[in-house]
């Protein structure tokens, strides 16, 4: 590519930057689109607009690389683009330092409320054959094995918590390693039945080192729980209304020096069958999205594991870690 043409591209990019960027709606929705990625109805609804005109701003920002998208039956999901240049992560920069709009965050309240509600209506209708559903999507034989080995290697004689232990198969297993183990649940009635099969599966001298809590992860920051030297949390994540803030929380509820083990699906176009099989919120994670929303919570990257399913779903294996010296709340 000759110097004029590669000035031309350049030009030519900077003026549709300039474009998608000029305009306060826009802004709006890229500032939204930092956490979470949105349908084009939840954006609607999210600034009260009608959707012929939000699919027009959502195409100026997709043609400019700002966002990216992706495809769910007859539906399009939308998040923020990576930042290509350091151009465009001076914008996301800028924007991410900017006060939320009042109308807008309440706004987003109900769309995230609405998530949450369908994925407890779901917990509630069919908490007795939830593994049974799980399943279908991803075995807990195939991921099962290999936290608990790593859990037993992190925190022997340690804290652990586990977050959503759904049928709480591997609660015995967890207790056998660690000096207490959490369980932690916002369903009742899943905590009810993992404390039931727990304690059953649990040696006598073993279930006393057992601890059930009710509560989201945000709950248990208010709680007097001790800090935990790894934290368990198998295929919730993409049932939380909010993940970005459920992994800050994590980190809160770390020891430093902390293992935080996270097993998810990773992004898959399959959302509608996910939904309808396991009530899942979000189609799985990009690998990337989990790395970002970790480092901004103050954790590291200390190892990752990709395994293949047979039904076209791909798990990660994740762990992030606490540095030593964060005694951050």
């Amino acid at each position: 590519m000759t110097d004029a043409a590669s000035d031309t591209q350049t030009i030519d990019h900077l003026a549709g930057l300039a474009w998608a960027a000029g305009d306060r709606l826009r802004l709006g929705v890229l500032r939204v689109l930092a956490r979470d990625s949105f349908g084009v109805l939840e954006l609607c609804q999210l600034f009260d607009i009608k959707q012929p005109s939000m699919s027009h701003h959502l195409k100026i920002l997709s043609e400019a690389g700002l966002v990216a998208h992706r495809r769910e039956g007859t539906n399009l999901y939308y998040r923020r683009a990576p930042a290509e240049s350091a151009l465009i992560a001076e914008l996301f920069h800028a924007l991410d330092a900017t006060a939320p709009d009042a109308g807008i965050l309440q706004r987003l309240e109900a769309v995230q409320a609405a998530r949450a509600e369908a994925s407890r209506r779901f917990f509630a209708e069919h908490g007795s054959d939830y593994r049974e559903h799980q399943d279908l999507i991803a075995r807990l034989g195939d991921y099962g094995p290999r936290v608990v080995e790593r859990v037993s290697q992190l925190a022997r004689r340690g804290v652990v918590l586990e977050i959503g232990p759904g049928g709480g198969e591997l609660l015995p297993e967890l207790a056998r390693a660690a000096r207490e183990v959490i369980a932690l649940d916002v369903s009742r009635e899943m905590l009810a039945r993992a404390e039931q099969h727990a304690r059953a599966a649990s040696p006598g001298n073993r279930a006393g080192q057992l601890r059930f809590v009710a509560g989201d992860t945000a709950a248990a920051r208010t709680l007097d729980l001790p800090p935990a030297d790894a934290v368990v949390m198998n295929m919730v994540l993409h049932h939380t209304a909010r993940p970005a803030d459920v992994v800050a929380d994590v980190a809160a509820l770390l020891a430093p020096g902390g293992s935080f083990l996270l097993t998810e699906l990773c992004e898959h176009g399959q959302g509608e069958k996910a939904r309808e099989v396991c009530g899942d919120v979000w189609p799985g994670f990009a690998p990337e999205t989990l790395s970002r929303w970790a480092e901004a919570a103050g954790l590291q990257t200390a190892r990752e594991e990709y395994l293949a399913q047979r039904n076209g779903f791909r798990i990660q294996i994740r762990e992030f870690t606490k540095p030593a010296g964060d005694a951050r709340p």
